[in-house]
């Protein structure tokens, strides 16, 4: 299931506006749930401490996510791209969103451009940028979503491997409802675009508005 990218600009616009101003010290002040910088400390190269330390052959990670009873994910970015700097400082920022992805997901962080081996599900070795490629990776950030079992992705070639697509930066509730559309398995009924409007109306039938996140 993906998402056209001009639809998610539309959902993203006013928030990425509005979190691009606002002081690094109020978007990452909880420092429990702050990133980490990457190497010389680039502003803009992030990473989560507790996102996958893989030694990137995802044959491997899938088994290890399915055993920890997780979905498995590959979070595309680049250094120095904005929104993947939001996503960082505003999105896992949230207690909530950080602790529900933690919980139920296992994510291994990738270079568009990177230059580092990797191994793709099916045993080829390549790069980053090379599998980048094969996945039809444009825009950053984009996140994969996978099947549980290797099982799954017998017969399929790239990138139809994956279940799901986050191609761009979501707005804080979007981000939270796509990991749980997956995480929920809703894509087996439905699309994303359903599925959020179906949480959006059960908050509004039960009188709740959508969080100040």
């Amino acid at each position: 299931m993906n998402i056209d990218r001009r639809t998610v600009n539309g959902w993203a616009l006013a928030g990425l506006a509005a979190g691009l101003t606002t002081p690094f010290s109020l978007r990452a002040s909880a420092s429990k749930y702050a990133p980490v910088r990457k190497d010389d400390g680039q502003f803009g190269s992030y990473t989560q401490p507790w996102f996958l330390e893989s030694f990137l052959e995802f044959a491997d990670d899938l088994k290890e996510a399915k055993a920890a009873g997780k979905r498995f994910a590959l979070m595309w970015e680049l250094d120095g791209c904005p929104y993947c700097r939001e996503t960082h400082l505003v999105n896992f920022a949230v207690p909530e969103i950080n602790e529900y992805v933690r919980a139920n997901f296992e994510i291994v962080q990738l270079d568009v451009r990177g230059a580092r081996e990797v191994v793709n599900f099916d045993g080829t070795a390549m790069t980053e940028r090379e599998l980048a490629k094969l996945f039809r990776v444009r825009h950053t950030p984009t996140i994969q979503f996978f099947p549980e079992t290797l099982a799954e992705l017998q017969g399929k070639a790239a990138p139809k491997f994956e279940i799901a697509r986050m191609p761009g930066y979501l707005r804080p509730f979007h981000f939270y409802t796509f990991f749980r559309f997956v995480r929920e398995k809703a894509y087996a009924t439905g699309n994303f675009h359903k599925y959020l409007n179906a949480q959006v109306a059960e908050l509004k039938k039960a009188g709740k508005s959508l969080p100040a996140w």
